[in-house]
């Protein structure tokens, strides 16, 4: 690892994780409601009021996560790719915080490397970089504010100011994201800078005036906005997501919570948390007492985001996301302690797992992609993807690469993944759309009443772009309703609502349906896949009025 460049890393975490992210592989259910806002913001120009799909107003998450989203269409159009566009840059932004942040701690280029490595691996930033949703934000910024929380454990009241300025500006900026999540973390930190036995920090010194003055009104702007343009009641989701809906009182479900939250903290540092089991008790004790006020600041979040994540109704793996950064860097260190950079056997044996799984993943990419019709680009992928498992392979000699061949060979797995989903998911619905409407010469402008699923909705939504009007009706008025709009887009389901006498309805999207891929194996082993994905395949259907 003597040569290796973060910048490398975080341009390969980009690079790797980009052709799974960039397009809609994999659509994530909570995507729709900033997507969907979005577009609707392109089209009125208004940036701070967030609507739904069916364009009903909606408060319950901070503005920010919505102006990534924003600037993403404005920068490069309103695609698939520009919606998560910055959402990877975060995931990679992450990376080198990390990296940072493990310097200003240890200034040992071992650690400091390693924890760059650690979190480019790590499972849930590299899903969350793959999603737009506000989880890769909070996380992005709340590593910003722990670079200020560890000048200060490092440097003590002798800390520069710019400590102050990561700290709060990365609390503000993760409260604008997510808002309650980070206002606690933040304050536990704060309280712990301040009460600790082992460097306390003066009030005065941490609480550095205009650092604190500029950081809230970046973190209530939006807020303040909102109660000037529509009153206090769009507090009253917002509190309803951030608390009512969040926090669960059945015992049972807040002990699986907590079990869970703990679980997935160690395990999904996958590999490296194996590496650091053996002897964890004594390692434990003797960073601890070489490092008392970090260890005990790592030990608070983590606690902090476990018994937070044990209290919310339904627990996401993503959720422990904000203190990941953090803890990676502790990781780190006791991974260098605990002589992981000699454990040559241990870590050939993690790389050749993972380059098994790369090449499983490798052969049902060829599989689906010699039976289905595919293109250059896919077939480019193939061969980069294979020339890349090679180079792993004849790389495992080199023992100083060790941890970057584990790293990369993680970050491989969702590379070659996009090889198989391709054909399964691509091109999506809302693409397939565009091109219908394009050829059909469907006018700019246009008004489409929509039923069918939200999710795949919010797909078109995305491919028709900002030059159609697109409202989500419910089942129980769109008969009622679709009079008042130029055309219909209905799923197949739903199809019965249309009459026959009063539309001319043809399929305008087919695509796979994930649910039968037992029969989508099936199919292309006998050759009848165009049969098959006519029966199974999601269908939707354009409807004009007659």
């Amino acid at each position: 690892m003597k040569n290796l460049s973060i910048w490398f890393v975080m341009l390969a975490f980009a690079l790797l994780v980009g052709p799974f992210a960039l397009s809609f592989h994999m659509h994530y259910p909570d995507e729709m409601y900033y997507s969907d806002a979005a577009v609707r913001m392109v089209q009125t120009g208004d940036i701070h009021t967030t609507y739904l799909g069916s364009e009903e107003l909606r408060f319950k998450k901070p503005i920010l996560t919505y102006w990534f989203v924003l600037a993403g269409f404005e920068l490069f159009g309103v695609t698939p790719f520009a919606s998560r566009f910055f959402f990877l840059i975060a995931g990679a932004l992450t990376v080198g915080l990390v990296y940072y942040g493990a310097k200003l701690m240890f200034d040992d280029q071992k650690i400091t490397k390693l924890s760059a490595l650690i979190m480019a691996s790590h499972p849930v930033l590299i899903l969350s970089s793959t999603r737009s949703i506000p989880d890769v934000l909070l996380g992005m910024f709340m590593a910003m504010s722990a670079i200020g929380f560890i000048g200060f454990l490092r440097f003590g009241n002798d800390a520069p100011k710019r400590f102050s300025w990561f700290l709060f500006l990365g609390l503000a900026f993760a409260f604008e994201v997510k808002g309650l999540p980070a206002a606690a973390l933040g304050s536990l930190g704060l309280m712990f800078l301040v009460l600790n036995p082992w460097k306390k920090v003066r009030v005065q010194k941490a609480f550095y005036l205009p650092a604190v003055l500029v950081s809230l009104f970046v973190a209530f702007y939006w807020f303040v906005a909102m109660y000037w343009i529509h009153g206090a009641e769009y507090l009253d989701s917002f509190v309803e997501d951030q608390v009512g809906m969040r926090v669960a009182s059945r015992y049972l479900l807040v002990l699986k919570n907590l079990f869970l939250a703990i679980l997935l903290m160690i395990v999904l540092f996958v590999p490296w948390f194996l590496f650091g089991l053996r002897g964890f008790k004594e390692n434990f004790k003797k960073l601890f007492h070489e490092e008392k006020a970090f260890t005990g600041f790592v030990v608070l979040w983590v606690i902090g985001i476990i018994l937070m994540s044990a209290l919310v109704t339904k627990f996401y793996e993503r959720y422990l996301l904000p203190v990941v950064p953090l803890t990676t860097i502790w990781v780190a260190w006791l991974l260098v302690k605990n002589g992981l950079l000699e454990k040559i056997k241990t870590m050939k044996f993690a790389l050749f797992f993972f380059v098994f799984l790369n090449v499983i993943v490798l052969l049902v990419g060829l599989f689906f992609n010699a039976l289905l019709p595919s293109n250059i680009w896919i077939w480019l992928q193939v061969i980069i993807f294979a020339g890349l498992i090679v180079y792993l392979i004849t790389q495992r000699k080199v023992e100083d690469k060790l941890p970057f061949l584990i790293s990369m060979s993680v970050l491989l797995l969702f590379f070659g993944a996009s090889i198989s989903t391709f054909q399964i998911s691509l091109p999506d619905a809302g693409q397939l759309i565009k091109v219908y409407a394009n050829d059909q010469d469907i006018e700019k402008g246009s008004s489409i009443a929509y039923l069918g699923h939200l999710h795949t909705g919010s797909k078109i939504r995305i491919g028709l772009g900002p030059n159609y009007r697109m409202v989500d009706i419910e089942e129980s008025e769109f008969n009622t309703k679709v009079v008042d709009f130029d055309y219909a887009i209905v799923e197949e389901k739903y199809l019965d609502k249309l009459s026959q006498n009063d539309f001319d309805i043809q399929l305008a999207a087919l695509n796979w349906d994930a649910k039968y891929i037992s029969e989508m194996f099936a199919a292309l082993w006998n050759g009848n896949a165009e049969e098959v994905k006519m029966k199974y395949g999601k269908k939707f259907y354009f409807a004009r009025p007659i």
